[in-house]
């Protein structure tokens, strides 16, 4: 028996690598690194993350959610079928295509492949040509469990990387002057285990190793879900802005996953609770979209100083501990309010460079660090010109 699942395991890992969905996410994770080097570049005249990073971080962000949740869907014994399958990941392949990432969340191919099973078993009749389960509601309650969780996972993503993957843009204020916001683009995959009932599998693949449980038998599948993501900061500090987008996020993965539950026994929840969160994910991202375009720019030219805009990972401005949003009002005694200001004043005493920054609550800090002199313009920071 247990050579058996370990077989079957083995088989579903690999059937993961037969999923164009994979290399297709890969490529335009690469695309994003690509695309926001080249902004950061055109924007500051240089890069804050490695160009690869969006690559990097593709699973290894999210390998223990993976992990857990795919324990979860087998304990559960939460089954989806291949049709369901394919549909999804046909969906997920197009959302990631059309690089429109604000509609990114799964929750939105698992809804449109439960919608295709849906169409597709209620015009048969027809000739429409597609063969779904007839259970497809019951298959609408796994999902709808299975995705839930998942979304509950991407707010975890959002409230946890945002603000560290957000990046600046320079853009013209009402008034003509430059100000940065923040674009926090980004795409995370879960290879999560799924239980597919034997005689299901058996019609795409026979001879696909099963496991037989009581009467019944199913096949292991290690199933890409791919999560997209996109939302500005301009009025709001990244660092206070993702947290909030991301817990409302969260919020819609328990309100999902809550009436899922009641499909348990009553299968229409488990369509409800998809259509559910399909507006509920897409009226948290209008509704912080609307709210950031009112107001000012959270980073913009201040008076008092210079505001940082960026700061570079492990750079000199990065070991003084100085974050986005704050004000530096002055460098070794002097006053500064531009970018020339700054490193002239820098020059004077590279040594001994002490920074007297304003933080986010308006309290004046003071940090000190060693700037060589030949180093003067390698600060780390990124600035409002």
């Amino acid at each position: 028996m247990m050579q058996e699942i370990g077989l079957e395991l083995l088989k579903g890992i690999g059937k993961l690598f037969l999923n164009p969905l994979v290399y297709i996410t890969v490529v335009f994770a690469v695309l994003l690194g690509y695309v926001r080097v080249k902004r950061e570049r055109r924007s500051f005249r240089t890069r804050i993350l490695w160009g690869w990073t969006e690559v990097k971080r593709l699973v290894a962000d999210t390998w223990l959610f993976a992990l857990i949740l795919s324990v979860i869907s087998i304990a559960a014994g939460l089954t989806v079928t291949m049709d369901w399958i394919v549909a999804f990941s046909v969906a997920s392949i197009l959302l990631v295509v059309l690089y429109v990432y604000q509609i990114g969340s799964p929750i939105f191919a698992a809804a449109l492949a439960i919608l295709a099973m849906g169409l597709g078993y209620s015009f048969s009749f027809i000739g429409f040509d597609w063969n779904p389960a007839d259970n497809w509601m019951s298959v609408a309650v796994s999902v709808a469990i299975l995705i839930g969780a998942v979304v509950f996972v991407e707010g975890w993503m959002i409230r946890k990387e945002g603000a560290h993957s957000a990046s600046p843009i320079l853009e013209k204020s009402s008034r003509g002057m430059n100000a940065a916001v923040y674009l926090s683009k980004r795409l995370w995959m879960l290879p999560i285990l799924v239980l597919v009932p034997g005689d299901v599998i058996s019609t795409y693949a026979p001879y696909w190793p099963q496991i037989t449980i009581g009467q019944d038998a199913f096949g292991l599948v290690l199933l890409p879900v791919v999560i997209g993501f996109a939302q500005k900061a301009r009025r709001t500090l990244p660092v206070y802005f993702y947290p909030v987008v991301g817990k409302a996020v969260m919020a819609v993965g328990v309100s999902v996953v809550v009436i899922a539950l009641i499909g348990i026994w009553m299968p229409i929840f488990g369509v409800i609770s998809l259509a559910v969160g399909v507006v509920s994910r897409l009226g948290v991202w209008l509704y912080f979209s609307m709210k950031e375009r009112q107001g000012s720019y959270a980073v913009s030219p201040h008076n008092l100083g210079v505001m940082i805009a960026g700061v570079l990972p492990d750079s000199p401005a990065d070991k003084m501990g100085l974050v986005v949003g704050e004000c530096i009002r002055k460098v070794n005694g002097l006053s500064v309010t531009n970018e020339r200001d700054l490193y002239e004043a820098i020059q004077i005493n590279a040594a001994h460079c002490r920074l007297e920054v304003l933080d986010h609550q308006g309290e004046v800090r003071l940090r000190q660090h060693v700037i060589y002199r030949h180093d003067h313009h390698r600060l780390g920071l990124l600035v409002v010109r």
